[in-house]
């Protein structure tokens, strides 16, 4: 390896850490490295090791990176009583608060996104391979002194114990426990897949824990641990119409609320009832979570796109879902929109486009959303026609792709609704469409009323 200093003795810890270390998926400068910290108290390290030890017996391999989790959650707890383990949270520098997201604890198992990428969690450096455990690990120690013999012998013998502390937690580990966190990473995949088949685009398992818990290594919600606390489980009402899944590795049974496929349905409620926090779930549906991560039996098929509000040059958007002319500043035609796109036409550009492109499903929360795209108001132009207008009178616009929105207040979008959810108090209720419509029309009136009277004085 080149460079000077510790950065250039990497490879000669590697040499001394023997067979500990995975050669053949080694990468000089970025997951094998040896450099001393900003402040010099430390040297920080990374390297990918290999335990040989293999996936045991009866486990599938589809759900192989639940077993890896488990494995590696159990290395993390280990850390504070196990010497050859502690350099993973840094705990014996100076400042082990730096080296501390090292060893947090994560409930994600799988994520195609980045999401997390600096967490110690199954991903494409820790996974199981036929000749056993490859992981890379990250970690520091107090800073030895320069890279001579001894030094480097000091790091070499850190590596190795490393590997050894991580093979004796494997050992330790009930091969069931293993196969659990295998076969609950299994179920979840092997659900998602089988969603469209059903004519569902998600499912949402009751007991569902969706409110999450944040820390300063976990700021995500996809990443985010659960809440803890008082926190109100997920139930499907019975008037929504609740469905029975069978989970396919576990062959568990369990119930639930299903998204049907090109379905529009509604998330209502007041103010901090959980509108969000639900849609964050069902979005944090395409990834796999562990147990006790409150949502692991919420399963949502890849692909579901966001539309939110947010200013953005566009260089020929198609905006005409919704706009049947140009505002001025921008040029072009509503097929190819140039120039500023203000809140509305950025979140238009958006929607066209997880319609052109088959979007299994599409997730808007009016905290985040252009009100004046979703709703019509009485001083808006004729040639903007809002989502509740597209879904009254072009609902085939939507093409297949379902829409889930959380609302509280845009009532004339909550009336085109195929079903309608209301959180209450954090638990889920339901109305029917038509009762809600009947109630918005009584609204109406009664705002007539009050105009007329109003006129009158």
């Amino acid at each position: 390896m080149g460079g000077e200093g510790w950065m250039g003795a990497t490879g000669l810890v590697v040499e001394g850490a023997g067979e500990a270390v995975d050669r053949r998926r080694l990468r000089e400068g970025t997951n094998a490295y040896c450099v001393r910290s900003p402040d010099g108290t430390s040297l920080q390290f990374a390297m990918p090791l290999l335990v040989r030890r293999p996936l045991p017996d009866g486990i599938d391999p589809g759900g192989a990176d639940g077993a890896v989790w488990a494995i590696i959650e159990a290395v993390k707890g280990a850390a504070c009583t196990d010497t050859r383990l502690r350099p993973l949270g840094g705990l014996d520098t100076e400042r082990p608060a730096r080296y501390a997201g090292g060893i947090e604890p994560v409930t994600l198992v799988h994520s195609d996104t980045a999401i997390g990428s600096e967490l110690w969690k199954p991903d494409e450096e820790n996974m199981f391979l036929p000749d056993g455990l490859h992981c890379t690990v990250r970690g520091a120690v107090p800073y030895p002194g320069p890279p001579d013999g001894r030094a480097i012998r000091e790091i070499s013998e850190t590596v190795a114990a490393l590997a050894e502390g991580i093979g004796e937690v494997m050992r330790r580990l009930p091969a069931r426990d293993l196969a659990a966190a295998a076969t609950l990473s299994l179920d979840q995949k092997l659900l998602r897949a089988h969603l469209p088949s059903m004519g569902l685009v998600c499912f949402i398992g009751d007991g569902t824990l969706p409110a999450r818990s944040y820390t300063r290594f976990r700021q995500h919600h996809r990443v985010a641990g659960p809440k803890e606390g008082v926190h109100i489980p997920f139930l499907c009402p019975e008037g929504i119409g609740p469905i029975e899944v069978e989970l396919p590795a576990s062959g568990r049974r369990i119930t639930g609320l299903g998204v049907r496929r090109r379905e529009v349905l509604a998330i209502a409620g007041s103010n901090a009832q959980g509108k969000t926090t639900l849609l964050n779930a069902i979005r944090a549906g395409e990834d796999d979570h562990a147990a006790g991560d409150g949502r692991e039996l919420v399963v949502t098929v890849r692909g579901a796109r966001t539309a939110e509000a947010g200013g953005q040059h566009l260089n020929g958007a198609d905006v005409s879902l919704f706009f049947g002319s140009l505002p001025p500043g921008m040029s072009g035609t509503p097929k190819a929109a140039f120039g500023q796109g203000s809140g509305s036409m950025t979140m238009a550009v958006q929607v066209g486009a997880a319609v052109r492109e088959g979007a299994p499903l599409l997730l808007i929360d009016e905290d985040r959303a252009a009100a004046n795209l979703l709703v019509r108001s009485t001083l808006q132009e004729e040639d903007v026609t809002p989502l509740a207008e597209i879904l009254a009178k072009r609902r085939d616009a939507l093409g297949s792709t379902a829409c889930i929105v959380a609302t509280s207040s845009l009532d004339s979008l909550i009336a085109r609704a195929d079903r309608i959810m209301v959180l209450r108090g954090h638990g889920a209720g339901v109305i029917a469409p038509a009762a809600f419509r009947a109630a918005y029309l009584e609204y109406l009136e009664q705002c007539l009323r009050m105009t007329k009277k109003d006129q009158g004085r």
